[in-house]
């Protein structure tokens, strides 16, 4: 497990699915969207540091005529009313084969973000599930935490810069004070590889 750092960010921002909520592919639907544990408890203490949040999700669903633009809408209206109210929301509609600037793992979102919410991105950190989310980071200057689910690639998670094992004991990390985690830090060691056929990046 990766030891705290004593400074704390000026913001923290989340990848939405997989992250802050199950991951349901391509989902359209209010109803079906379901807080990731913990989630509600790490953005409390956030806020309680008077620290802002944002969201920076790929929703390619849209670019693929899948969803609409009203559809991620409401979605990411009902994810604000579980866990919000976020300070900034930063989506990319655009399917991989565009070449935007804003998909990730590009780091366009994140620096719009930081932008947005009067930061520089040195000052920021970016919490998500897979590779694209901490390549991003890097990309764009920021300091990656991945929080892996069974869909994680192992790869992705050696690679990744900084782990927790859920929401909770990321921000803990981030906010300096891991070693209150506990015997819950070893909770994470069961994510593993992705299993055969899953397309998790190529349907963000």
């Amino acid at each position: 497990m990766t030891r705290p750092t004593a400074v704390h960010p000026r913001a923290v921002l989340f990848d939405r699915d997989g992250t802050l909520v199950v991951d349901v592919p391509y989902n359209g639907d209010p109803d079906r969207v379901e807080a990731m544990p913990t989630a509600a408890a790490a953005l409390h203490l956030l806020r309680s540091h008077g620290i802002p949040t944002g969201v920076v999700t790929n929703q390619s669903g849209i670019g693929r005529g899948i969803v609409t633009p009203d559809d991620v809408a409401r979605v990411n209206e009902r994810v604000d009313e579980l866990l919000g109210p976020f300070d900034t929301w930063c989506v990319c509609p655009h399917r991989e084969d565009e070449d935007c600037a804003c998909r990730k793992p590009r780091p366009g979102m994140l620096i719009q973000a930081a932008r947005e919410l009067g930061v520089v991105p040195g000052e920021v950190a970016y919490i998500g599930d897979i590779g694209s989310d901490m390549e991003a980071a890097v990309a764009a200057g920021v300091r990656g935490v991945m929080v892996p689910t069974a869909f994680t690639r192992l790869g992705e998670i050696l690679d990744a810069p900084a782990l927790a094992p859920d929401l909770l004991a990321a921000v803990t990390l981030l906010l300096g004070a891991a070693d209150a985690i506990g015997d819950d830090a070893d909770a994470g060691e069961d994510a593993g590889a992705v299993p055969p056929g899953d397309d998790r990046e190529a349907r963000a």
